[in-house]
């Protein structure tokens, strides 16, 4: 497990407090940065190339927001029950090292990620699926770390990733704030599923580049308590699930 430092109060403006948000939590991809779509481009076109061909919709329904080490064990069994043989030992390796180049290029913010997290009182943080070397890497290379650093966490930091919801739960006890009182904004099924185990209210974001007409109703299906499109609408989806809980 990686160790954490001591959390921090949040830097940035105040724009006025909302009454039972104690803490937001962002998972990082598809969220608050635009690679999503990099990482579903690149793992369908060499799934295909591996024999195997995913709808687009099932395949972010399925996999999108597991952990590595899930989504790779999953693959690993379903890829042969459809071709009759295992993926290519390199398979993965091929695949991440072909992600990252196109992260180095690619790799942006989604608008108004910034300037609607800054305006935040509440405390924040990030937690994620990926390993915590790389998302420190993507959070600093899109300009967003400050935003956040120390208190950004990793599934490695904890014995099961999404749909459990062990990452939220290690989030909030970390930072000392009642899941009850803590809102998680998820882009996939799996971390919407994590949020509302952990005991959280859910707002779904359907506003990264690999959302599909009919993202936002997955993610209500999912348990969202409310789905947002765009940063400009964080702060009226906030106070809106707020006072749905009370």
């Amino acid at each position: 497990m990686s160790d954490h430092t001591a959390p921090t109060s949040p830097p940035g403006p105040v724009r006025g407090r909302i009454d039972g948000v104690e803490m937001v939590v962002f998972d990082c991809d598809g969220v608050l940065i635009d690679s999503e779509t990099i990482y579903i481009d690149a793992e369908l076109r060499f799934l295909a190339r591996a024999g195997v061909r995913y709808d687009r919709a099932t395949y972010i329904r399925t996999y999108m927001g597991l952990s590595p080490g899930e989504w790779r064990e999953r693959l690993s069994v379903h890829v042969p029950e459809r071709t009759g043989r295992p993926l290519p030992d390199d398979f993965f390796d091929v695949l991440d090292a072909f992600v990252v180049e196109a992260f180095e290029s690619a790799l942006v913010a989604l608008p108004g990620v910034r300037g609607a997290v800054a305006d935040l009182d509440a405390a924040r943080c990030v937690a994620s699926s990926t390993p915590l070397q790389r998302l420190s890497w993507k959070l600093e290379h899109t300009g967003l770390l400050d935003l956040f650093a120390p208190n950004v966490f990793s599934a490695e930091m904890v014995a099961r990733g999404k749909p459990q919801p062990d990452l939220f739960l290690h989030a909030a006890r970390t930072m000392g704030v009642d899941p009850g009182r803590c809102v998680v904004v998820e882009d996939s099924a799996n971390g919407v599923r994590a949020g509302r185990a952990a005991g959280m209210a859910v707002i779904g974001f359907a506003g990264g580049g690999h959302c599909l007409e009919g993202h936002s109703a997955m993610l209500t299906a999912s348990g969202a308590d409310t789905v947002i499109d765009t940063f400009a609408d964080l702060r009226a989806a906030l106070a809106d699930v707020v006072a749905a809980r009370r």
